[in-house]
């Protein structure tokens, strides 16, 4: 397994793949590995011949006040579980290499960033979008590996793939929970054994809207109250929001008579936690 910090470097490597007709796959990371990040790297390794994990907490999706210097990393740890999982390189940048000096260009997707976390932060899928297609320019993946839990920032990037004629296919892998239903993410990290119990909350909350549907219900509006009734139970639990969309333009649904998004973005203590379920 390789490393580098270099673009130059990198894109020399990718070149020689590429010449030589190898399939890439790209697993974009923030870093901090959990299981959730392994099942993309052990799927790009079933589907690709060289498969490239970035590892970058990129500054610019953090609005003022987020965790972005607290964000927990662990380098060695990352590459042990990159080259167990099968990785073939890690691309490991730091925030002046991806963003030199002066950088002033930025992607941003309108329509499905205007709702659920873009309306709680603001910018966020602005830097999302930009450091992704960063990504697609410097590695040229044939595939690129994002998690169901983020389910917005995955619509936000097959709509920037979309739109902008990009060449890579956009693959989304289910949800990885703990044996509890909590579902995996870095910033679990940060919750007490107290506030690790009173997370579960969300999962509780997506089972019952999972339970009301198939009983029949097809308003969001009773399904959403008794989710927030779940939610509200645990003293720590501040709801940031709880709702119903479409799949692809994340709009709110008055009745569910197609696929639906149920998600839900709730704050545990300080830590921001969101999850989800598609119905039908």
């Amino acid at each position: 397994m390789r490393v580098y910090k270099s673009i130059e470097l990198l894109v020399n490597e990718i070149d020689s793949i590429k010449r030589r007709r190898e399939t890439i796959g790209l697993v974009p990371t923030m870093g901090y590995l959990h299981e959730g990040h392994l099942s993309l790297i052990r799927k790009a390794r079933k589907d690709t011949d060289c498969v490239v994990v970035s590892i970058f907490v990129n500054p610019i999706q953090f609005g003022p006040g987020e965790d972005l210097k607290q964000y927990p990393r662990d380098l060695n740890r990352d590459l042990r579980l990159c080259r167990a999982s099968g990785a073939d390189i890690v691309f490991f940048p730091t925030s002046k290499i991806m963003y030199s000096n002066g950088f002033s260009s930025y992607v941003n997707v309108e329509g499905p960033t205007d709702r659920l976390c873009g309306a709680s932060r603001p910018g966020h899928f602005k830097g999302v979008a930009t450091v992704v297609a960063k990504l697609f320019n410097i590695v040229n993946p044939d595939i690129a590996y994002f998690g169901q839990k983020d389910a917005q920032q995955a619509i936000v990037i097959k709509k920037m793939v979309e739109d902008l004629n990009m060449p890579v296919k956009i693959k989304v892998q289910p949800i990885v929970r703990e044996k509890d239903g909590l579902a995996m993410s870095s910033r679990n990290a940060y919750l007490n054994p107290c506030q690790r119990r009173q997370a579960l909350s969300l999962y509780r909350s997506l089972k019952l809207a999972q339970e009301l549907y198939k009983k029949g219900e097809k308003d969001p509006k009773k399904i959403i109250k008794g989710m927030r009734r779940v939610i509200l139970k645990e003293k720590g639990a501040k709801i940031d929001y709880v709702s119903i969309v479409d799949t692809k333009k994340l709009k709110g649904l008055n009745r569910i008579s197609e696929k639906a998004l149920v998600a839900v973005a709730v704050k545990i203590g300080k830590t921001r936690l969101i999850d989800n379920v598609i119905l039908n």
